[in-house]
């Protein structure tokens, strides 16, 4: 058995707070930015779709990302790049986002993290110790420590989107 099972217990109950946490959240709230240095919902639900996506696909399996071969791109209305994910995105290019609908962006998270969690489930204990290129070509880390950086950033984000629900509509987002 592998020792994947802490890594996926904590992005489930991640992914599960944060799709709670949006329930019934409007998308004319999800869109709203706190003020002008800060995200809204959505874009953050974007960022951690897009995060999970990439670093799953890129990163890891050496395979194409859902956004450009499911076409999410296009369904975001975004240029399909592979690389952005809003990561040194200035304060207008965010407040210039426009998200799709509730369903495509929940769903595109959906499709996501269903991924991720497919293929960490089936990664074996030689896969997490496999080295993988990570920063500079000479830079390497292992495979379960890389997931760790998935994990923090996933939880990092879901509390903001959490965290957000609270502030605009009160409690009552963890059931």
């Amino acid at each position: 058995m592998s020792g994947t099972g802490t890594t996926l217990s904590a992005l489930n109950r991640n992914w599960n707070m944060v799709r709670s946490a949006v329930s019934d959240v409007d998308e004319a709230t999800m869109a709203i930015r706190p003020n002008h240095d800060s995200n809204s919902m959505s874009w953050l639900v974007w960022h951690m779709s897009r995060v999970t996506d990439r670093f799953i696909h890129f990163r890891l399996a050496d395979k194409p990302q859902l956004w450009s071969v499911d076409g999410w791109h296009a369904k975001f209305n975004m240029p399909d790049e592979p690389n952005d994910m809003g990561m040194g995105w200035s304060n207008d290019q965010a407040a210039a986002w426009q998200s799709p609908s509730k369903d495509v962006l929940l769903e595109y998270f959906d499709k996501s993290n269903e991924a991720a969690a497919a293929y960490i489930g089936s990664l074996s204990d030689a896969d997490l110790a496999r080295e993988i290129e990570w920063g500079q070509p000479t830079e390497t880390m292992v495979v379960d420590d890389a997931l760790g950086i998935l994990v923090w950033d996933n939880i990092v984000h879901g509390g903001q989107v959490a965290y957000l629900r609270g502030y605009h509509q009160g409690m009552g987002w963890h059931r």
